[in-house]
């Protein structure tokens, strides 16, 4: 009687349960520390108006969320320095011809806003409008 060897072959595979462990464990990490922004965001919530419209040219956006934070176009501020961000922005041209655009929270307060249009009217700015978005509903 003849007995066969056997050989007892090892099957070779490659486990791949480690490897994607560690990739998604990767990509987890670059989501969470990777930064999207690449601009400062606010984040307002705008009152609504039924008769608002579209302004095409507005020359400085002034974004007032509270006293210590104030934005004119990109530049931050607080109530303080408005005046001098103002001023330097307005430069050496005629501060009666520029345009002003003023947006703030809804809920932000009466006071922060009158101080905002006061600091634009002591430097000849006179033209300043007020961003709201349009209400649902309205024509």
């Amino acid at each position: 009687m003849r007995f066969a060897r056997r050989r007892l072959e090892h099957a070779v595979n490659i486990n791949l349960v480690p490897l994607i462990d560690v990739l998604l464990l990767l990509i987890i990490f670059f989501m969470i520390t990777t930064t999207f922004k690449l601009t400062p965001g606010i984040s307002l919530t705008l009152p609504s108006s039924s008769t608002a419209q579209s302004v095409q040219s507005s020359v400085i956006r002034v974004t007032a969320v509270s006293e210590g934070e104030i934005y004119v176009d990109r530049t931050k501020t607080d109530l303080k320095g408005l005046p001098a961000v103002i001023k330097k922005r307005a430069g050496a041209g005629d501060p009666a011809a520029l345009k002003a655009m003023l947006e703030g929270d809804k809920n932000s307060s009466y006071q922060l806003m009158v101080s905002v249009l006061d600091a634009l009217r002591r430097n000849g700015i006179e033209s300043v409008g007020l961003r709201t978005r349009v209400e649902k509903g309205s024509p």
